[in-house]
């Protein structure tokens, strides 16, 4: 343990599309390598030559990531195999399963809303493992979108969603990741989980699309053992990467089956933007005065558990 170094740290046509929304009927598109946005090694997995993200390829899930490998301020690096995020859990193969299985998985983290798991589905997970249910609001999305598209109105679609109306939704979001008390609470208990649950690692944690409730919480993470803003943010935004593939087969299958006549109207739901992100660090500041002060005040993680959490995470 490096304690000196610890004290510098509608029906079958659609689900959810942001904080995991995918149309049940899409089939799993294999991620391209085009980017759109600017403990130990697990034995199980080969650790990347660089810093920087690591997925794990899964069949029926594209968004899954060991946090590992990344450089602290002070030339550490982040432990793989402690912590992993992810996209859904309830379309995975026995194979992908099989995988899962391999990573020692001692606890998995479900951020989705009751009606995300129900149209969904609960998650596919090894032998012994149930996923904690931890929801955290996603503002009305999921409802607004079962709306919305379902219309099948390409006026109704336009004005919920066009003129930057999307793109201003999802600001909101991430607000509210900020000034809901029960959100904050969620992403607390999953942080103290990791600083403090020795029978919890390695964890799991996800959403639908892991890019946005997951997202935030693995900046959260990375940001509070020392990981400098630049590589945080590469994190959030390699969703963009994971994602864009699928993404657009969902477009395509939303203009084909005659859904939505103008599908890119839903880029701003399915993307993960720095303005995104910015917005919730702008209420972070406004509420706060700092990250640390989020960590500390709205999280209410004490000088203990953020050391915790550079202990468990940092070699």
């Amino acid at each position: 343990m490096h304690i000196a170094r610890t004290r510098t740290a509608v029906g079958v046509a659609i689900s959810a599309i942001a904080l995991g929304t995918l149309p049940a009927w899409a089939a799993h598109a294999e991620p391209t390598a085009a980017e759109r946005g600017t403990a130990r090694h697990a034995p199980h997995h080969p650790r990347p030559a660089s810093d920087g993200v690591h997925q794990i390829p899964l069949q029926g899930a594209v968004n899954v990531r060991d946090l590992g490998g990344y450089r602290t301020y002070d030339g550490d690096r982040v432990r793989y195999g402690q912590v992993f995020r992810a996209d859904a859990l309830a379309k995975l193969t026995d194979a992908d399963v099989g995988t899962l299985a391999k990573l020692g998985l001692k606890k998995v983290i479900d951020f989705r809303v009751p009606a995300e798991v129900r149209y969904d589905g609960t998650d596919k997970l090894p032998a012994g493992l149930t996923a904690t249910s931890r929801a955290v609001n996603d503002n009305g999305l999921f409802t607004m979108l079962m709306t919305v598209i379902g219309s099948k109105d390409p006026v109704k679609q336009e004005e919920m969603l066009g003129n930057g109306k999307a793109d201003a939704f999802m600001r909101d979001v991430y607000r509210t990741f900020v000034a809901d008390g029960t959100n904050r609470a969620q992403f607390a208990a999953t942080l103290r989980d990791i600083a403090h649950g020795g029978d919890a690692a390695p964890l799991l944690y996800h959403c639908t699309s892991g890019k946005d409730r997951t997202g935030w919480t693995s900046y959260l993470l990375l940001r509070a053992i020392g990981v400098p803003e630049r590589a945080a943010v590469g994190d959030y935004l390699a969703s963009n990467t994971y994602r864009a593939a699928y993404d657009a087969k969902v477009r395509e299958s939303l203009k084909q089956s005659g859904m939505m006549q103008n599908p890119d109207l839903l880029i701003p739901l399915q993307e993960v933007r720095t303005g995104y992100l910015e917005t919730a660090l702008d209420e972070v500041k406004k509420e706060y005065g700092s990250l640390d002060g989020y960590l500390r005040k709205g999280l209410g993680l004490d000088t203990r558990t953020i050391l915790a959490l550079r202990e468990r995470m940092v070699d």
